[in-house]
């Protein structure tokens, strides 16, 4: 992490003292594992389905910036192992450069929903020769790794109860907030982070009631587009401009670390939302939301869904139209990586307002174009089946 134009400019781009996980949701994330037995043939509809895709981009290095030796995860070691699984993700474009961003994306289809997660490491760490990247990678896998292990499928449901009685019955899940928990405790336990820092945003779209819960701590976010109105974005935290709300985890050879910033995922804001048929969600690091309005991140996924509208119909030889197979997933994925070209563009046009010229300007500060930062972005649309 480094120091609106018209819906006519984005047409034309378009086109051309850390504390432990919490032992409650550990115990209950281990005890998933018997009521996979019970629930993983169940035959409850399940009437939301989620496609998700996921486009990155890592800012060139900067030739002034401090040299940082890093050490990677080997190849053969379970989060590099997953980190290269995850990176092998089409990606045309960026490429597998992330930079100090990763993500996951834990799809659970055939049981109850999906979880996501993004996070950005903390730059600000290489002036003490630490890779921000490997904090961010590992939060993300565990993350990953215990909200694969929480969702258990569908509950059984009493036919006898009335109906409302029944909405109240769902299979466990491990909330957002549980799952950072987790997965911080995880990040202080690794060996390989020595130090570093990291912002987050993890969510669970729940396949059976069409719910969104998440937990964001930082500047990395989400927001909601319905038709063409953004009916919810979270809102950053931080401490002072530029600076946000961060997980940290600091060196055990230092006795005093006075620069660094320490949050807990008890300090993460928590929203939960209803969601309906054609919403789109927008998870992001910061490399967006500095450099693309809200407005913006609309019409482009607009432009998309009417390019997928008018690429599926065909005419037959007595004239009429017929809509090929579906291409949600792929209509999902070129939302996310126009949306992660078009963010690159802005950084480094000079000449065009960002958001975060207008944050710099109102704590007083000059600041000209956008700012050149890695990005990282899922989308998710929302289909009710049944």
């Amino acid at each position: 992490m480094t120091l609106s134009a018209s819906v006519s400019c984005v047409t034309a781009f378009v086109k051309n003292s850390p504390r432990t996980a919490s032992s409650t949701a550990i115990a209950r994330c281990l005890a998933s594992k018997t009521h996979t037995r019970d629930y993983s043939s169940s035959s409850l509809p399940r009437p939301y389905r989620f496609h998700v895709g996921a486009s990155w981009a890592g800012k060139p290095p900067d030739p002034r910036g401090p040299r940082v030796k890093s050490e990677p995860f080997p190849p053969d070691s379970p989060v590099g192992k997953w980190r290269d699984a995850t990176l092998s993700r089409p990606n045309p474009g960026a490429g597998k450069h992330i930079g100090e961003d990763f993500f996951y994306i834990q799809d659970m289809r055939e049981k109850s929903g999906v979880s996501i997660g993004v996070a950005d490491g903390v730059g600000g760490w290489t002036e003490s020769g630490i890779d921000p990247s490997l904090f961010a990678q590992a939060l993300m896998y565990h993350a990953h790794r215990y909200s694969k292990a929480a969702w258990p499928g569908e509950p059984e449901v009493d036919p006898t109860q009335e109906y409302e009685e029944r909405e109240q019955v769902e299979g466990w899940e491990l909330s957002p907030l549980e799952c950072l928990e987790s997965a911080y405790g995880g990040v202080l336990r690794e060996r390989h982070v020595v130090a570093g820092s990291s912002t987050a945003c993890i969510m669970t779209l729940n396949a059976s009631t069409g719910l969104l819960r998440a937990a964001n701590l930082g500047d990395s976010g989400f927001l909601v587009i319905r038709g063409s109105t953004v009916i919810y974005q979270q809102r950053p935290q931080t401490h002072f401009f530029n600076c946000p709300k961060q997980l940290s985890k600091l060196p055990t050879s230092e006795k005093r670390f006075s620069r660094a910033v320490v949050d807990y995922p008890s300090d993460a804001d928590l929203c939960e939302l209803k969601l309906r048929h054609g919403d789109i969600i927008i998870t992001y690091t910061d490399g967006l939301s500095d450099n693309v309005f809200p407005g913006e991140m609309v019409a482009i996924c607009s432009l998309v869904v009417r390019k997928f509208q008018q690429s599926r119909r065909t005419l037959t030889p007595s004239g009429e139209v017929e809509v090929e197979g579906p291409v949600e997933d792929q209509e999902v994925q070129v939302m996310a990586e126009r949306i992660v070209d078009y963010a690159r563009a802005c950084m480094h046009d000079t000449k065009r307002v960002s958001p975060f010229e207008r944050a710099a300007g109102r704590e007083g500060m000059f600041f000209r174009g956008g700012k050149v930062d890695d990005v990282t972005v899922i989308v998710t649309t929302v289909q009710e089946v049944i």
